[in-house]
């Protein structure tokens, strides 16, 4: 299982030695810890469950801490899993191979890996079809004047008698969640947990994403 949490931290270029430049997306990825694994024998299926981003204690419900403590066994100053914001599962046929509290970090990715990364888009707002869907938006000439940017006709004939349901209209726009596929690892800084991957990556700055092995590569 090769799967890590991040921040997104930017973009940048990387420039090899013929002086080719290839825009990068930076990651911050990890450490990560794994703080459960779940079997088919307990849960139905084998996955991971892996935490990132620490922080305080009070900055968590009871039942996320009561969650990391069950795992862990023991009380918090005692257990080797930290307090964590973020939890997400990575489905893997080698559960077995992972143990609560085991640290994961970017060294598991190498350089020309392909990767998906999966997070939420910019939220856009309430927005128009022209934005939202790349209408071309009516004639502006013979007598238009404030309907160059109007969806048009929506319904059909007397033969229904209703728009169907699906209708591309306005309404709000991103803040979805939305996964780039087989992107390449370009650079890896295991010192500061950084990753840098070829092309854009969903999300603003300091958004939350998954890095996980490309499922198409």
């Amino acid at each position: 299982m090769k799967g890590l949490l991040g921040i997104k931290v930017g973009m940048s270029q990387v420039f090899d030695e013929a002086g080719v430049v290839t825009p990068v997306t930076i990651i911050e990825a990890g450490p990560c810890y794994v703080t459960q694994v779940k079997t088919e024998e307990t849960d139905g299926y084998t996955a991971v469950q892996v935490g990132f981003q620490e922080t305080k204690e009070r900055r968590l419900t009871r039942g996320q801490l009561g969650h990391l403590r069950r795992l862990g066994k023991g009380k918090r100053k005692d257990e080797s899993i930290p307090a964590v914001r973020h939890l997400r599962e990575f489905r893997t046929k080698k559960a077995a191979d992972y143990e609560v509290g085991q640290e994961l970090t970017v060294q598991q990715f190498e350089i020309g890996d392909r990767v998906d990364v999966v997070g939420k888009t910019k939220g856009r707002g309430f927005t128009g079809v022209v934005k939202r869907y790349g209408f071309g938006g009516g004639p502006k000439t013979h007598g238009q004047s404030d309907r160059q940017r109007a969806p048009g006709s929506i319904g059909a004939t007397s033969g229904t008698g209703h728009v169907f349901k699906g209708k591309k209209m306005a309404g709000r726009s991103g803040n979805e969640r939305h996964t780039a596929q087989n992107l390449e690892v370009v650079r890896i800084d295991s010192d500061k947990n950084l990753i840098a991957v070829k092309g854009s990556v969903p999300g603003v700055k300091g958004g939350l994403v998954v890095i996980q092995k490309a499922a198409k590569g």
